[in-house]
């Protein structure tokens, strides 16, 4: 009896040492796991950082109800401050253009009130005091229909907003003098052809070719001319301030889109300031240049875009034919019966 006693205890034992050793095991798998899951999760975080500092993106959140700001990493990078410092939301928003920060806190606004979301590319002033642009995206989170945080992702645009700008300014500027291009110049000049009545539209258009340039490339090489040509600019801007556009159109010709408020007077005494002032000589390393200008002006008054043109470069054939270095001013009467080289 008391052996089969004892060898029941033992056969309890082995059970309960087995069943030990199984548990053991389990948690082992399971402590394994736990270790490869850990090791997993941190090689995508260290992917995620990277990538989120290859592409300058940081997430941030803000509570609602006491505005607590939480960043990751690259938004603190984003404003210049100290990774992992306190930040205070009144203090950062002093970062942001006075342009940017009314902005954002209307569409933050009312994204909390919608319980929806918004972007925003918004420009700021870091701490240190370079000049940034950031892509703002949010997301309104509601806990039984109250809105309780809002989160998302702060990007630095920066370059991506300096190319764009570039790619603007050379698709609308003339690179060499500063001033608007053919392409700017036709498409601000069609669009106040095309405007309604009662919109103010310039009074004229003023071609102005330079006069005895060709001569001047020609004598001292293109290097000169150019710079002549960035003098002239100056020169002309000066000359047309407070008018509508100024603007290169050609090699040596220029246009002028005056202001709505000017009378054929005005327009006059613009035309002969041009004149006067790119007829003065230029200086280049010593040597005195001498320019000239003719000017020929059609008035807008309804007329269509290639009326306009037409007429103004038949004014400024009749200024060159009077002897150059003078204006004049489209008139169908007196004009018409000119030729006009440019539509032979």
């Amino acid at each position: 009896m008391v052996r089969r006693q004892i060898g029941r205890l033992g056969s309890a034992r082995r059970r309960s040492a087995d069943r030990i050793a199984e548990l053991e095991a389990k948690l082992e798998a399971q402590a394994a796991l736990i270790r490869e899951q850990a090791v997993s999760l941190a090689h995508s975080q260290k992917i995620f950082d990277r990538s989120s500092a290859a592409a300058r993106i940081g997430v941030w959140q803000c509570n609602l109800a006491d505005e607590a700001l939480h960043w990751t990493d690259v938004v603190y990078d984003i404003f210049d401050l100290p990774r992992g410092s306190a930040v205070d939301r009144r203090q950062t928003l002093q970062c942001y253009t006075a342009e940017s920060v009314a902005e954002l806190h209307a569409r933050r606004s009312r994204a909390i009130a919608e319980r929806t979301g918004f972007s925003l590319d918004a420009e700021i002033v870091t701490v240190k005091g370079n000049r940034r642009w950031i892509r703002i995206t949010a997301t309104v989170e509601c806990e039984d229909g109250v809105a309780v945080r809002i989160f998302g992702m702060k990007q630095d645009i920066t370059e991506e907003k300096i190319l764009g700008d570039q790619t603007r300014y050379l698709a609308e500027f003339d690179v060499m003098t500063g001033l608007a291009n053919r392409s700017q110049f036709q498409s601000r000049l069609a669009g106040l052809t095309a405007s309604q009545p009662d919109c103010p539209a310039p009074a004229a258009l003023l071609l102005v070719d330079l006069d005895g340039f060709k001569q001047v490339n020609d004598s001292f090489g293109h290097a000169v001319g150019d710079e002549c040509l960035r003098q002239v600019s100056r020169r002309l801007e000066d000359a047309c301030a407070g008018m509508e556009l100024v603007a290169r159109i050609g090699g040596d010709e220029f246009a002028v889109l005056t202001g709505p408020d000017l009378d054929l007077a005005s327009i006059s005494e613009l035309a002969r300031q041009i004149i006067d002032r790119l007829g003065k000589p230029l200086d280049y390393r010593g040597n005195s240049l001498k320019l000239g200008a003719s000017v020929g002006i059609a008035l807008i008054e309804g007329a269509t875009l290639p009326e306009l043109l037409v007429s103004a470069d038949t004014a400024l054939y009749a200024a060159k034919a009077a002897g150059r270095n003078t204006f004049r001013i489209f008139k169908p009467d007196s004009l018409a019966s000119l030729p006009n080289p440019r539509a032979a």
